[in-house]
């Protein structure tokens, strides 16, 4: 815990976008992405940061896009430092793919409440919170700058010029591709991933993979020797979760100011965030993290 945690950066470069996590900034023909040690959740990013968050998910990152440029190009140019990064600029299209292989997240609440299609995929009754889904399904979003982010269709997409109908077979087809890809990988370290999010862009008339790969901030990643079918996965995970629910139960869902995060959350954060880099790689197993629940982590700090 004893590092410098790094909310802003100031590079004497031409600013291109500051956003929730990462600093980028305009090198002409490509874009130098600092991934600082902030974090967000419910659209908002938290008052302070989490060491190492940072490092992790550039070396991640940088892991992601080398072993899967040959399945889907992506803007991954060059590591820079431990915490950057140097990549193609590209035309971002407004969509956010998320594909989703169990049933959990907004997906399992849309479920309890009724609704049985998804993305026009027939969902049978009777399944429970974190089972796997008979197939993978893709439910694609709007890409906001604020706000939340909103289911979209292919023929809304269309209409609204946001991609062609020949973009739209391409980037569904790569989006499974990569899923199943990422699941392998995953799977050989005792991960689940039942669900991600990626995005893409345009790049002198062609497709390529943008922003991020699976991390601990665009991706959930499940212990297999933990995973339970009707429980919640968050005790056992290496991604945000944890962080949503902690906020939940302390009664922040992204109304008004976010509450600042207390040093055991932040630590348990941060164990989350290196351990999905660390396990992913093989260089450690998810028992070394000693990871607690939130609610063994509230009795510890007699919040319930």
């Amino acid at each position: 815990m004893g590092r410098e945690i790094l909310m802003e950066t100031r590079l004497s470069l031409p600013l291109f976008k500051r956003g929730k996590v990462r600093d980028l900034y305009d090198l002409s023909d490509v874009l130098l992405i600092v991934s600082t040690d902030r974090i967000s959740a419910f659209d908002m990013v938290m008052p302070n940061g989490i060491p190492r968050k940072g490092e992790a998910l550039n070396d991640l990152s940088v892991h992601w896009f080398e072993r899967t440029r040959d399945l889907f190009p992506n803007h991954f140019v060059e590591r820079v430092d431990n915490r950057t990064m140097k990549v193609l600029k590209a035309e971002r299209i407004d969509v956010e793919w998320v594909a989703r292989g169990h049933l959990y997240g907004s997906a399992w609440r849309a479920y309890q409440e009724g609704r049985r299609t998804l993305s026009g995929v027939r969902l049978p009754n009777g399944l429970q919170l974190a089972e796997e889904l008979p197939e993978t399904v893709l439910t694609p979003t709007t890409k906001a700058e604020s706000g939340h982010d909103l289911e979209i269709t292919k023929d809304q997409a269309m209409g609204e010029k946001m991609v062609t109908a020949e973009e739209w077979r391409a980037l569904e087809e790569a989006t499974f591709k990569l899923f199943k890809f990422y699941k392998r990988e995953a799977a050989s370290r005792g991960i689940i991933i039942p669900d991600f999010k990626l995005e893409y862009g345009r790049r002198k008339g062609d497709l390529i993979q943008i922003d991020e790969p699976p991390t601990h901030d665009s991706a959930r990643f499940w212990a297999e020797k933990y995973y339970r079918v009707g429980e919640q996965q968050e005790g056992h995970a290496l991604d945000k979760e944890f962080l949503r629910e902690y906020l939940r139960r302390v009664g922040f869902t992204g109304e008004g100011k976010p509450p600042t995060l207390p040093p055991p959350v932040v630590e348990e954060i941060s164990k989350r965030c290196v351990g999905a880099y660390e396990v992913l790689m093989g260089k450690a197993k998810i028992e070394d993290f000693n990871l607690k629940t939130v609610d063994q982590l509230l009795a510890e700090m007699n919040l319930i």
